[in-house]
């Protein structure tokens, strides 16, 4: 028997998970039909498993993973999770640059590699690389596949999930980060977008989609759609199922996360071969089951310690997880390491979808200018802290006021402050590089700083080099709730000819 650690959320703040023992075993490869012995008889039973992978957990991720666990994974699915709450908004801007555009800039890069391993591994692909424009990415992918002589492949497109036209009507509604209310950002918003669940997805792939791809939907909806549609479940009856999927769609939603990568911390939290992770792959049964493992021949570790970590990831309440299919309960999960290297998570439950649906509001919120200088040599940090002290006082001549203004010595103070003395002593450098940014309402204003940070190349104080400037604008996030009934995702269809 495996060793079983019980996941305590209400008190993990007692628990160290680095104390936890990593155990390594071997790794057997799985089909997508498991064998089960009953224990009273020698009878052989045949059960229904989906094989899920891991494509991407995030926008940028990298493919090579992705790529081999379709090779040697024996999966009948690959989600690539490519969304963000900023991710969308930027792809709404995009999109409005171009109508053509606006689904994930890397769509083309990922599918050039993996369309061509479809005609040998029969896996559909699961994917909110539409972003904001799931039809456009639809159409590209179509004609991709064309390309390679996939002309019968079926590819649909979710869509429903933008609401920008229709979120002035909801200006009386508080928004969740500050309270205030929605109308306050009515002439800076670019874009809105529901969060969506898994219900169109299951709906395209029972009408024999091949590949799906969607707009805003919930990360762990990309594996509740397809085990929803494998198992034949209910969105409205089957709620501990729900609970179930969710957990494994929250399990593979950030990739190598949950196979060491950002769980890595040398000589405290060690991953073997981290330039080389394995992304997970999820074996849900049809007795539900939740069953991770890693290719053989990858980096990365897949234990109880990096299946908590990605368990606790986002999650406030354990017993309460909201997402837009139902609200996952988490609070009697259990993780357990099986002898032959695989990690099985057990407890998860559900409870009745709420009604309502969370909405990412894009928002134009300013600009923010900054600028870089380095500095060198003996006494380095002394002119570096000049440098920023003859800023400052050049923006108070300039009569320049800005909502924010930060400086950092990157290497000394930028991510603690001046608080970091009193925790860490004060190091001795040879090389320091100051930044100095500022938020501004205007462009040109923003602009100031980094003319203001190369003028010190003369003016001194001595030594800087290396001058670097920027401006950029500022998009934000404010989050609300509506009504379910108010959004009404659709399935459309891109066809091979």
């Amino acid at each position: 028997m495996g060793h079983s650690f019980v996941i305590c959320f209400w008190l993990m703040k007692y628990i160290n998970i680095s104390d936890l023992n990593y155990i390594s075993f071997g790794h057997i490869m799985q089909s997508s039909k498991v064998h089960f012995q009953k224990f009273w008889t020698n009878e052989v039973e045949e059960m229904k498993a989906v094989r899920i992978s891991a494509g991407a957990g995030y926008a940028g991720d990298r493919i090579e993973p992705a790529l081999e666990n379709i090779r040697r994974g024996n999966v009948d699915y690959i989600m690539f999770e490519c969304l963000a709450e900023r991710t969308i908004a930027l792809a709404q801007k995009d999109r409005a640059a171009n109508p053509q555009k606006g689904y994930n800039r890397l769509l083309e890069y990922r599918m050039e590699r993996v369309l061509p391993l479809l005609r040998e591994h029969p896996v559909k692909i699961i994917t909110n690389m539409g972003a904001a424009n799931p039809v456009a990415a639809a159409e590209k992918v179509r004609k991709m596949a064309a390309q390679y002589d996939l002309t019968d492949l079926k590819i649909a497109a979710v869509i429903g999930d933008e609401v920008t036209e229709r979120i002035p009507a909801y200006g009386d509604l508080a928004i969740m980060e500050t309270g205030e209310p929605l109308h306050t950002l009515a002439d800076k918003i670019v874009s809105a977008n529901a969060y969506i669940g898994g219900r169109q997805i299951s709906q395209a792939l029972a009408d024999g989609a091949d590949i799906v791809i969607t707009g805003r939907v919930a990360d762990p909806a990309l594996a509740v759609g397809p085990l929803m549609y494998e198992f034949g479940k209910d969105y409205d009856a089957d709620v501990d199922f729900l609970g179930k999927a969710t957990v494994a769609g929250h399990l593979l939603e950030c990739g190598a996360q949950v196979t060491g990568g950002y769980f890595a911390d040398p000589g405290v939290k060690d991953v073997p071969e981290l330039w080389n992770l394995g992304f997970p792959i999820l074996t849900f049964t049809e007795d539900e089951r939740i069953l991770l493992e890693k290719l053989p021949q990858t980096g990365g570790r897949l234990d109880r310690q990096t299946v908590t970590e990605q368990l606790l990831y986002e999650i406030q309440d354990p017993a309460n997880y909201f997402t837009p299919d139902v609200i996952a309960d988490f609070s009697q999960l259990s993780v357990e390491e099986l002898s032959d290297g695989r990690v099985e998570v057990k407890g998860a439950a559900g409870k009745k979808r709420t009604g309502t649906l969370k909405v990412s509001v894009g928002y134009q919120d300013g600009y923010i200018g900054e600028g870089q200088i380095s500095y060198g040599g003996r006494n380095c940090v002394a002119r570096a802290k000049l440098a920023a002290e003859v800023i400052q006082k050049r923006l108070v001549l300039l009569n320049k006021h800005y909502s924010e203004t930060r400086t950092d010595l990157i290497g000394v103070n930028s991510l603690y402050g001046a608080e970091q003395e009193k925790v860490f002593p004060a190091p001795q450098l040879s090389e320091v590089r100051l930044r100095v940014a500022v938020r501004a309402e205007k462009k040109e204003d923003a602009e100031v700083i980094g003319r203001e940070i190369e003028a010190l190349y003369v003016n001194g104080p001595a030594g800087g080099g290396g001058v670097r400037s920027s401006v950029e604008s500022v998009l934000s996030i404010a989050s609300v709730l509506i009504p379910e009934e108010d959004v009404h995702p659709t399935v459309c269809w891109e066809r091979g000819e």
